[in-house]
């Protein structure tokens, strides 16, 4: 039985708005504070390593959603080109990893606001958890509603970014960088795995590819422009974080840019920018993350019921609703200290299984070269090996269990 489709109601800008509001939160105002901790006077460096890992992997997911444009991302497309299993283990890593990305961005926020009236810590618990609330709330209204209050977010968000860049450039700050640190290959590449993971976002356009308008036109474009946006802010911040002694600058608990800021209104001004940008990064996460579960449902390797669709088909319920009792059970039970590192893993084999499903789109169908994809292929399995050990220890542990179950599942059905 052909399942309903959702609505295709977002063009070029709001595709855009949709990327940019997924990234622009816990990647500008916190990790790229721990890559140039890392990398130190090399970060600006490291930043352009992940920018370009991004690119080569956005324009294999760009390639795939417009060949096939429909909600799920790598998970649909690694059953399309490559194997179930291949697509299960995609869909299984991004719900967990984006959904302890959800949970860390609304406990973000709710520090800062612990912080800010001096809140118990089960109160920045209930802040975090009445923001997935609220947030699922407006998912449930729609995407183009979801749109909408993506577009203040994202604008409020990078007013916040250029403030701390102008303020930084003319401060009279320190400078503990005016002599490079000699080049660190480890550490250097270290930091390279983990901001590209601030440059993830733009997978949600991929995810969001069957509400997308003309998507053979305008997913392309959309996660090109939303790079390139994003990475220039990303070499700014970089670049204004190099005004500062950048020793432990990325290892403070709750680290934000505002901390760095001079008290007065230029600190709650990028105070305000970060929290606005975490609510951003969480609202297009539930929304992807969703979608996922959404694909998932729709192929019966999560119950049916999660396929279901609201009368007007605009949003799915039950898959909206699942996604945001895992971000708050994580809020609840989660120790999201090593989330980052976790994540850059699970992210990079995600992306790596994009690129190998984008190899086997047929030469009528491609409009990227197939260099790009194994670059993409090559630079994913490569920063892999540079995350931390324990992270990479545990993530190869979760596919090896998510493959395991799918295998019994599969012999059960034959």
């Amino acid at each position: 039985m052909q399942q309903p489709s959702l609505v295709r109601a977002t063009g070029l800008v709001g595709a855009m708005l949709l990327g940019l509001g997924s990234i622009l939160g816990t990647g500008a105002y916190v990790s790229v504070g721990i890559g140039a901790e890392i990398a130190n006077t090399w970060v600006v460096l490291a930043i352009c390593v992940a920018a370009l890992t991004a690119l080569f992997n956005g324009m294999s997911s760009a390639q795939l959603a417009a060949v096939h444009p429909v909600s799920g991302g790598t998970y649909e497309y690694g059953y399309r080109f490559l194997t179930p299993a291949a697509g299960v283990a995609a869909g299984s890593l991004f719900v967990i990893a984006k959904s302890a990305s959800a949970a860390a961005a609304a406990m973000a926020v709710g520090t800062y606001f612990g912080s800010l009236f001096a809140l118990p810590s089960w109160g920045t618990q209930v802040i975090a958890l009445a923001l997935i609330f609220v947030f699922t709330l407006l998912v449930l209204g729609g995407v183009k509603r979801t749109s909408m209050a993506n577009a203040v977010l994202v604008l409020l968000s990078i007013a916040g970014l250029l403030i701390f860049v102008w303020m930084s450039l003319l401060a009279d700050s320190p400078q503990a960088t005016q002599s490079k640190i000699s080049f660190e290959f480890d550490h250097f590449f270290q930091a390279a795995a983990l901001l590209f993971v601030a440059f993830t976002g733009y997978g949600r356009i991929a995810t969001m590819g069957e509400e997308i308008t003309e998507p053979r036109k305008n997913i392309p474009r959309a996660i090109f422009l939303t790079l390139l946006v994003v990475s220039l802010i990303y070499i700014a911040v970089g670049y204004a974080l190099m005004q500062y002694p950048l020793t432990g600058v990325g290892s403070a608990v709750g680290f934000s840019l505002s901390m760095l800021m001079p008290t007065g209104w230029a600190q709650w001004a990028v105070a305000l920018g970060a929290i606005i940008a975490m609510c951003g990064v969480l609202l297009n996460l539930i929304l992807g993350v969703s979608r996922v579960v959404l694909a998932m449902g729709r192929r019966e390797d999560l119950p049916v019921h999660f396929a279901g669709l609201n009368a007007s088909q605009t949003s799915a319920p039950a898959a909206t609703w699942l996604t945001a009792a895992v971000m708050a059970a994580v809020v609840i039970f989660g120790d999201l200290k090593s989330a980052w590192s976790l994540s850059a893993f699970t992210v990079l084999v995600y992306y790596g299984l994009t690129n190998l499903a984008a190899l086997k789109v047929s030469s009528a169908e491609r409009f990227i070269p197939q260099w790009m994809s194994v670059l993409g292929l090559l630079s994913c399995f490569g920063l892999a090996l540079f995350v931390p050990w324990q992270s990479l220890l545990l993530g190869v542990v979760l596919i090896a269990f998510i493959l395991l179950i799918h295998a019994l599942r599969e012999k059960r059905r034959a």
